[in-house]
């Protein structure tokens, strides 16, 4: 972030944590000049916000008031959850909604465990692995169009969740949304950003997306006679969303991939020529997971496996915690050096390994092991790079929004929902009648690989390798965080960071999120791709300028900020001695994002 050049010019010693300073917080970042806060770390934007009764962290402010307002009137934290989802679909359509899929972990207070939830959706059972390569570009899937478009599962996932723990009537969580998308919002800097940009790509001819007219229709209703994305505090409204949405509402799940929205999907793909069918959405069904677990110093961190890309999370902490890092100081080149080496070690076996599981099988547990983390870590050197790495030999024997929700009975939800890149494929369906349903397909499907062998080679009705991930954090068995940083793969480094940043360094969820964060570009990919040098290493501009000569000389290639660092949300559990807890939220600084207790 670039509002933290203070930050930039600090020695290395403001990176480092005094041992006369350890008991307190504000003390271990010595240097940073004072004015910025009172307490705490002076880079923190904000403090963590309490509360009793619910909390709530989402990456629209319109979005946290909805979730807050549906905890109030005594809806569960999915119920708020399945509301801001729904929300979000509509105030940030650039990266999330009914297009596309979900993922959720959960914490049950009735059993006092951490539940997963999949709810992403498989590929067309009539498109062939034959016609998807007679499509591809120098080897790889399209980014946009119908061949890119996979079953959205967000509507089933909702349902699911709301089957099990839902309080409020299922039309009652919903009919608050219709009527937001009816009235309209003003719309936020970042998202009049991201959604000029994205219509802007979708009307480029060399893209071929056999359909673009019905987009426009929605998202390009602004100036004279309509023709452009709405502008910063420019009102949108989304009509035929809430026509989607009451139908929904009405006829549950089944209304979306059964009824007659089904039938309008069919009959839109038909039309244009893609491969989707009314039986590949009545087929469809989110799947109640165990979700993969580790400990890191004393915390147990929480991911849902293959095929999403969760696992990655656990084994950069699995190595990075065969390491100092809290001596090793915060923002110092050793510190950052070995997080990066940690991330190319996972990556390789992200690009390996992980898929469907429907499909082949991931050696998780071994994968996820600490002995293998020993092994990976044994490679690291703190003075050089390492040479291309190679994923590990497994024994004989797989754009979004995240937000996290809390509720008074103790339930905590992190949940996370995409339409992939840009807003999705670029498709809107419409109806008989001329109007669009008012949302995007995904374009997930981008991500399946094309060569033989490979774990995640495209097939019908399979799912794509993902890149959202939800996560969740317990100390001592009790829950502690739902957390999640958005934003393609930087999502297992951006966790990683935050729990590192709580763990080793002492910072509270606010702060967690605000200190400034690294990204490595450059691995092997899922796709096929293979990494062909040790990449690039992106720093945001707050991290010390002597860290970065040290990283340079160690060998790393340092990359600017680019605004590629994630958007982060998190809700912290507090437990009192008198068997009572308070919630705490926390929201991204760098987006247009939201923490609000009660």
């Amino acid at each position: 972030m670039r509002r933290r050049t203070f930050l930039a010019s600090l020695p290395a010693s403001a990176a480092m944590i005094s041992e006369a300073a350890a008991q307190s917080v504000a003390g271990r970042y010595l240097g940073i000049p004072p004015g910025d806060r009172i307490t705490g770390p002076a880079f923190s934007t904000r403090s963590v916000v309490w509360g009793t009764g619910g909390a709530a962290a989402t990456a629209h402010p319109l979005a946290t008031l909805i979730g807050i307002d549906t905890l109030r009137r005594g809806g569960s934290a999915i119920d708020a959850a399945i509301a801001i989802n729904a929300a979000l679909g509509f105030l940030e359509p650039v990266g999330c909604g009914i297009g596309g899929d979900a993922y959720a972990l959960i914490w049950d207070p009735e059993t006092a465990r951490v539940t997963g939830l999949n709810g992403s959706g498989r590929s067309p059972r009539a498109l062939s692995l034959e016609t998807v390569r007679a499509r591809a570009v120098d080897g790889h899937i399209p980014s946009y169009g119908a061949i890119t478009v996979s079953v959205p599962g967000a509507v089933d996932a909702w349902w699911q969740a709301h089957q099990r723990y839902g309080r409020l009537p299922w039309a009652d969580v919903l009919e608050p949304v219709a009527n937001l998308c009816e009235r309209g919002a003003p719309v936020p800097q970042l998202i009049a950003w991201y959604l000029e940009r994205a219509m802007a790509g979708y009307q480029r001819p060399e893209r071929n997306i056999e359909e673009i007219a019905n987009a426009v229709r929605v998202f390009m209703t602004h100036g004279p006679g309509g023709g452009r994305t709405p502008r910063e505090g420019e009102v949108f409204a989304n009509p035929d969303l809430a026509r989607t949405y009451r139908a929904i509402a009405a006829g549950g799940r089944d209304a979306f991939y059964e009824g007659e929205l089904a039938e309008h999907m069919e009959r839109y793909f038909a039309r244009i020529g893609g491969w989707m069918t009314r039986a590949d959405l009545a087929a469809h069904r989110s799947e109640w997971v165990t979700p993969l677990m580790s400990p890191y110093r004393g915390v147990e961190v929480y991911q849902l496996g293959p095929n999403t890309q969760g696992l990655s999370t656990l084994q950069i902490l699995n190595i990075c915690e065969q390491f100092d890092m809290a001596g090793m100081g915060f923002l110092s080149a050793a510190s950052l050096h070995h997080q990066a080496e940690a991330k190319r070690l996972a990556f390789e076996d992200r690009a390996r390994y992980f898929a469907d599981e429907a499909f082949v099988a991931t050696p998780t547990q071994w994968l996820n092991s600490k002995e293998y983390a020993r092994e990976r870590a044994a490679l690291i050197r703190p003075d050089r790079l390492m040479e291309r790495p190679s994923f590990g030999e497994a024994p004989h024997q797989g754009d979004t929004t995240y937000f996290s929700v809390a509720d008074g009975n103790g339930m905590m939800v992190s949940w996370i929902q995409s339409n992939y890149r840009g807003m999705g494929s670029g498709l809107v369906p419409d109806g008989p009648d001329g109007r669009t349903l008012g949302f995007m397909f995904q374009n997930r499907g981008e991500l399946f690989a094309l060569r033989d062998g490979h774990p995640n080679i495209y097939a019908p009705g399979k799912r794509p390798f993902h890149t959202i991930i939800p996560g969740f954090a317990t100390r001592e068995g009790r829950p502690w965080m739902a957390f999640g940083v958005m934003g393609g793969g930087m999502q297992p480094q951006g966790q990683a960071q935050i729990v590192m940043n709580m763990v080793d360094h002492g910072l509270d969820a606010q702060a967690a999120g605000d200190a400034p964060r690294w990204q490595h570009y450059g691995s092997s990919e899922p796709t096929g791709q293979m990494a062909v040098d040790a990449g690039t290493l992106h720093l945001e501009s707050g991290v010390p300028a002597q860290t970065r000569r040290e990283l340079e000389a160690i060998g790393w290639r340092l990359g600017p900020p680019d605004g590629g660092f994630g958007g982060y949300q998190n809700v912290v559990r507090m437990d009192h001695e008198d068997g009572s807890f308070t919630l705490g939220a926390a929201s991204e600084s760098r987006k247009d994002g939201l923490a609000l207790a009660w």
